[in-house]
C-alpha cells in the first residue's frame, strides 16, 4: 500500500470509515514505510510495532483519526508504556519509560491516532537542530547533508518523507515551526493556553503536531484542544470548529482590508538569509493580492527585549531539566552525560541567584507587554520563519572545546520564532518559497491572541492557491 504516503491523516481516516481499508493495513503499510526510508533519516528512534499492531486489531477510540499511524516526539506528551529518554544517553542506557499518558497524549489515544514509535530530537529540546549525543542527527528528507532543524526535526523528517502523515511536535522557541520551514511542511504553534498542559509551569511551550496539509493540522487540534482546571493559562474555546475554518467557503471568504505587517528586519545582530526574505515577501505579496493592506515594519519592538535576561532564563531551564534527569535517575549526572551545550548552559545557570531570575522574569514580562502592544497594529503579521537556510549538520554542532560558539548561529535560526512563545501569540509556518536549491523555505504567519482560526483559514487559502502537498523530496517513502 505504498501510495498510501500520498493520502494525509483526514483521507486515511476517511479509508477507514468508509471501510476501504482497516487500520491495521494502514499501520502496516506505515511500518513498511518506516523499516525502507528510516534508516537513510534516522528520524525515528524507538518502534513499538508489536503494540501497534494489537492496538490497531483490537476495538480502537472512535474518534475522528481512528486507525491513522502516528509518531510521538520523546519530549512533552507521554503515553505509558513508551521509552522516556528525552535524548540523553543516560536515560537511554537505563531504559527510561513513561508511566502514564499526559492529558495530550491520552487525547491523541483518544483521537484514534496508533503510536507506532518515537522521534528524534536533540536532548532536552533546547536547540534548534536535531542531533544528540544518544541518538545522533536526524537528517533533512530534502538534502540528508543538512538539518531537518529541531527541536521536532525527527517528526519533520518522518512526515516529510511519508512514512506517517502527522507526527506530534512541540514549541517553546520554535521548535515545532522551524522544522516546518526547512522540511516543506505545515507548522503551528498554538496561542499560550490553547492545548493542554496541567503538569508545566512553562509560558513558553505549545504542543500538537506537524503536517503535510493545513487539514490535518486543523482536525489534530480540533481533536485535542482545550485547558484542564489544572492548567496554568486557560483561554476560551473556539466558536467553531478549526476544521469549518478550512473548507472551501470559509477560506474563500472575503479577507480584503486585514492589516499585515511585514518583518524581514532581522535587527542590527543579525543578517537575514535572502531567500528566506524572499520567502516572506512572497507571503506578504500573495495576501496583499487578496486585497490585504500589507506594511512592512521593523524589529525595533520585538527584537527589544533585554536578551541578557533572555538568555539567563533560558538557562536557567536547562539546569532545571538537567536536575530533573539527575531525579529521574536517583543519582546526579555527569558531564560527560549531558550534551555539551546543555552542561554549559547548566553550569552558567548555577551562578545565578533566585533574584537574578525574578528580575528577568520581571524584565522579560515588561517587554512581552510592550511587544503585545505593537502586535496590536496588525491582524496578521509575516516574517521569515527561520532566519538561515537548512543547515549542514557539521553547521548545526557544537564544539565541545567551546560550545556557547554555536549560540549565535542558534539565535539566527530561530530569529522570528522565539518572540511568540515569550508573547503567546499564534504563529503558523507554511512552505511557500524554495530556495535555488530546491530547499523548502518557510514563511511564518502570526496572528492575535486566540486566532488560529485566521491563520488556519489564511493558510487554507494559501494552500488553495499555491499547493504543496505534491511536492516530494529527494527521500521519499512512497
Amino acid at each position: 500500500m505504498n501510495d498510501l504516503s500520498n493520502v494525509d491523516a483526514v483521507g486515511q481516516a476517511a479509508l477507514v470509515s468508509s471501510g476501504e481499508v482497516t487500520p491495521l493495513e494502514l499501520v502496516e503499510a506505515a511500518i513498511d514505510r518506516i523499516e525502507r526510508v528510516n534508516p537513510e533519516l534516522n528520524a525515528v528512534i524507538m518502534t513499538r510495532y508489536d503494540e501497534a499492531r494489537a492496538e490497531a486489531s483490537a476495538e480502537l477510540p472512535d474518534g475522528p483519526l481512528r486507525g491513522v499511524p502516528f509518531l510521538l516526539k520523546d519530549i512533552g506528551a507521554t503515553q505509558a508504556g513508551t521509552p522516556n529518554h528525552l535524548g540523553n544517553k543516560a536515560l537511554k542506557a537505563a531504559g527510561s519509560m513513561s508511566a502514564g499518558d499526559t492529558v495530550l497524549g491520552a487525547r491523541f489515544r483518544e483521537a484514534g491516532l496508533v503510536t507506532l514509535g518515537k522521534t528524534n530530537l536533540p536532548e532536552l529540546g533546547t536547540v534548534p537542530v536535531t542531533q544528540s549525543p544518544a541518538y545522533g542527527a536526524a537528517l533533512n528528507p530534502w538534502d540528508p547533508t543538512r538539518s531537518p532543524s529541531g527541536s521536532s526535526g525527527g517528526s519533520a523528517a518522518a512526515v516529510a518523507s511519508g512514512m506517517v502523515p502527522v507526527a506530534h511536535a512541540n514549541d517553546g522557541g520554535g521548535s515545532t515551526r522551524l522544522p516546518a520551514g526547512w522540511t516543506g511542511l505545515v507548522g503551528l504553534k498554538t496561542t499560550r493556553g490553547r492545548q493542554p498542559m496541567p503538569s508545566s509551569g512553562s509560558r513558553l511551550t505549545s504542543e500538537l503536531v506537524v503536517s503535510r496539509t493545513v487539514r490535518d493540522t486543523a482536525a489534530v487540534l480540533d481533536a485535542t484542544n482545550g485547558h484542564t482546571s489544572g492548567d496554568l493559562f486557560h483561554l476560551a474555546p473556539p466558536t467553531r470548529p478549526y476544521s469549518d475554518e478550512v473548507d472551501a467557503e470559509a477560506f474563500t471568504s472575503d479577507v480584503a482590508g486585514l492589516r499585515v505587517g511585514l518583518l524581514v528586519d532581522g535587527g542590527a545582530e543579525y543578517s537575514i538569509d535572502p531567500e528566506c526574505v524572499a520567502a516572506a515577501e512572497a507571503g506578504a505579496a500573495m495576501l496583499e493580492s487578496w486585497g490585504c493592506t500589507v506594511t512592512p515594519t521593523d524589529g525595533a519592538v520585538l527584537f527589544g527585549g533585554d536578551g541578557r535576561v533572555n538568555g539567563q532564563l533560558w538557562m536557567a531551564g536547562i539546569r532545571h531539566r538537567v536536575n530533573s534527569l539527575g531525579e529521574t535517575l536517583g543519582r546526579p549526572l555527569t558531564q560527560d552525560e549531558v550534551d555539551p551545550y546543555n552542561w554549559a548552559s547548566a553550569e552558567r545557570a548555577s551562578e545565578l541567584t533566585a533574584a537574578d531570575l525574578f528580575r528577568a522574569q520581571d524584565i522579560q514580562q515588561q517587554w512581552s507587554a510592550s511587544a503585545c502592544d505593537w502586535m496590536d497594529q496588525f491582524d496578521v503579521l509575516v516574517t521569515p520563519t527561520a532566519g538561515c537556510r537548512p543547515l549542514l549538520i557539521e553547521e548545526g554542532q557544537a564544539d565541545p572545546a567551546a560550545p556557547w560558539r554555536i549560540g549565535r548561529t542558534y539565535g539566527l535560526v530561530g530569529r522570528f520564532t522565539l518572540p511568540f512563545n515569550v508573547t503567546g501569540h499564534p504563529a503558523i509556518s507554511l512552505p511557500l518559497h524554495s530556495s535555488p536549491e530546491a530547499l523548502p523555505v518557510g514563511t511564518q504567519f502570526v496572528a492575535g491572541m486566540g486566532r488560529e482560526d485566521l491563520l488556519l483559514r489564511l493558510a487554507a487559502r494559501a494552500e488553495a492557491d499555491r499547493p504543496w502537498a505534491h511536492r516530494k523530496p529527494l527521500v521519499w517513502a512512497g
